[in-house]
Formats: structure tokens, sequence, C-alpha cells
């Protein structure tokens, strides 16, 4: 990661981002994508940390030259979601959100799935139980 990059010079000073800011927009635009249960923190252990839609920045990476970006996103799935299609949908957002906030062009983002998420089963209802058992 790279440290705050001089973006641009106008004739009343410098426009700065500092890397932080485009990891922020990386994270808020994979998590639009549905299919998407969050993002991970890497693995602990072992197991995928899912870090959910609080920690947008956790799951991502990024290097920011003067005029280029690239973005690395590490996701958990959530089950039943055709990967490629998620992934590419994941791709084209965050390079748009991006490009149109910062002026920056993305040269890559790379997507890396750590996880499945499987939902967790619902419960029966109590009432619904006893009708069942008359």
């Amino acid at each position: 990661m790279s440290t705050i990059a001089e973006f641009e010079k106008t004739d009343i000073g410098t426009i700065q981002i500092a890397p932080e800011v485009i990891e922020v927009i990386a994270g808020l635009a994979t998590v639009e994508v549905e299919g998407v249960a969050g993002m991970s923190g890497g693995f602990a252990g072992g197991i995928a940390e899912l870090l959910g839609r609080k920690n947008l920045s956790k799951g991502v990476k990024v290097e920011v030259g003067q005029r280029e970006a690239a973005v690395d996103v590490s996701i958990i799935i959530q089950y039943g979601n055709k990967i490629p299609e998620i992934a590419s949908q994941i791709q084209q957002n965050v390079k748009r959100s991006i490009e149109m906030m910062t002026g920056l062009h993305v040269v890559e983002v790379n997507v890396h799935i750590h996880d499945v998420y499987f939902k967790p089963a619902e419960k029966i209802d109590d009432e619904d139980s006893q009708l069942r058992v008359k």
C-alpha cells in the first residue's frame, strides 16, 4: 500500500487522495453486489474471518500511483450464487466507483473468494409446532 499520492496540482494547491479513501470506496462497491456475504479479513486458524459490512476497508488492499490504482478485494460469498458472475459484478462496480469518485484509472481489480457463507436454518415457531402435534 502506498502513502498519500500527489494526484493533481492546481493553481491554489494540490489534491491528494489517501489509499484508505480508495479502500473504503472499493469496500462499499463490493458489498453493494448481491451475493456478497461480507468482506474477509483473511484466514485465522484455517477459517476465513467474516468482517461483515462494518469494516469495509479491512478486506481491501490498494496500490495507488499518481494516475492509476490497482485493487484486491477479499470476500465471503453467500451460498447458491455463481461465483464468476458475482466476481465480475464486483470488478465492474469497484472500477466504476473508484474512477467516478476519484478520477483515478483502475488498472485491475482482483477478487479473492475466501469462503462460502451458509444462512443459518430458520427456527420453527412454537405455534407452528403445536399445530402439527394435535
